[in-house]
């Protein structure tokens, strides 16, 4: 006897997978549409869409901007200026006391050659090194001068320009309800006329002190010539 074998046929639904394939296709093409949609409107209503709208915002903007650059170059130049004063007021220093050093090393030599013959000239080198260390202590208070000033200046600068960047930033975060009319203000704190004559002669000090002590050494080395040529 043959044998018989059964056939079976398994159809594919081609035409539904297909519906259903076309359905999340419509579907993603509609998401994508609605993203597409809100970031155009979100575009749309960003705050620097409405300020490059609207020419008034835009150039105050610009002017801004131009304005933080030349401050931040303006604060690079005085930072500049304040190094290089540093500098000179070391090597003012350094030469100060070469020279005291280098007057010493004379007196003591003297004294060791002449003994008490150059006792009664005491004044002579005395003089000589008072009106040279004056010479370097009024260099030295002009640089100190000159570095203080341009530290006022630097404080006032980076002020200005913090100022003007908080106004930047509140301009690009408001767009065109920012208020045209309103000006960058550094906040400055006003300081009392008691608080002032308190720490007034205590700030000067502290700001004069490589001065102060430069004097100081001075009036200590103009006896001292006198010390090392008669003896004590």
């Amino acid at each position: 006897m043959g044998e018989t074998k059964d056939t079976h046929i398994v159809e594919i639904p081609v035409e539904q997978e297909h519906h259903q394939h076309h359905h999340h296709s419509n579907h993603h093409k509609n998401v994508l549409c609605s993203m597409t949609s809100n970031m155009m409107e979100a575009i749309e209503d960003h705050p620097l869409t409405e300020i490059s709208e609207s020419p008034g915002h835009l150039l105050l903007l610009k002017l801004w901007q131009r304005e933080e650059e030349l401050s931040a170059k303006r604060i690079a130049h005085r930072e500049t200026r304040m190094d290089s004063t540093r500098a000179e007021l070391f090597q003012l220093s350094s030469f100060f006391f070469l020279f005291h050093g280098f007057f010493f090393t004379l007196l003591f030599t003297s004294w060791a050659e002449a003994h008490r013959s150059v006792c009664h000239k005491w004044w002579v080198p005395a003089t000589v090194s008072l009106c040279t260390s004056l010479v370097f202590v009024v260099l030295v208070q002009v640089k100190v001068h000159r570095y203080w000033k341009v530290w006022g200046q630097l404080q006032r600068e980076r002020s200005d320009g913090r100022a003007v960047t908080r106004c930047i930033q509140e301009l690009r975060m408001k767009g065109a309800s920012f208020d045209l009319s309103k000006e960058p203000h550094s906040g400055k704190r006003i300081k009392s006329s008691s608080v002032e004559i308190k720490w007034g002669p205590l700030t000067w000090c502290s700001k004069n002190l490589l001065t102060i002590s430069l004097v100081c050494f001075t009036g200590f080395v103009f006896p001292a010539s006198k010390l090392v040529l008669c003896g004590f």
